[in-house]
């Protein structure tokens, strides 16, 4: 099969694809504290469990200053069975802390400032960087889904 094939394929499946939880979140909510808690809970789960785990969560807190008030049992009660999720509970908290702390309880817009003590990693920056722009776009993650693609298209074309 050629590679215009493949693509060809692809751009007539992908309409029907799902969109991840962590970008249904994005959609819905617009609030970049969501998505950045949202993704922590994503990490190693699948998305079946990441919606549903999300808003158990989001019922109880959806603030970091409301999401402090939590019992750290609460919280883990309440996104059990995300992966580690005794470990992502304290780590929701210690977003939480020093959101408040460091930002005033909003989420940063830029990458380097966003980078929380818990957020730390390389790996999490593409994670970070999409909650900094959903401040400007609920579709942040689809939006830049969509120029990857774009210019992977238009390269191979």
């Amino acid at each position: 099969m050629s590679i215009g094939r493949v693509i060809a394929r692809l751009q007539r499946e992908a309409p029907r694809w799902r969109p991840t939880a962590l970008a249904e979140v994005a959609e819905r909510s617009r609030d970049p504290f969501r998505v950045l808690i949202a993704c922590l809970l994503s990490l190693r789960t699948k998305d079946e469990t990441t919606g549903p785990a999300s808003e158990r969560l989001f019922a109880l807190a959806d603030t970091p200053q409301t999401m402090l008030c939590l019992h750290p049992n609460q919280i883990e009660r309440a996104i059990f069975p995300v992966g580690f999720y005794r470990t992502k509970a304290r780590v929701v908290l210690g977003v939480s802390r020093d959101l408040i702390e460091r930002f005033g309880g909003e989420v940063p817009g830029s990458i380097d400032a966003a980078r929380t003590s818990a957020c730390r990693s390389r790996p999490g920056a593409p994670n970070v960087r999409s909650v900094a722009r959903a401040r400007a776009s609920a579709s942040s993650a689809r939006a830049e889904n969509d120029l990857h693609y774009r210019a992977a298209r238009a390269k191979n074309s």
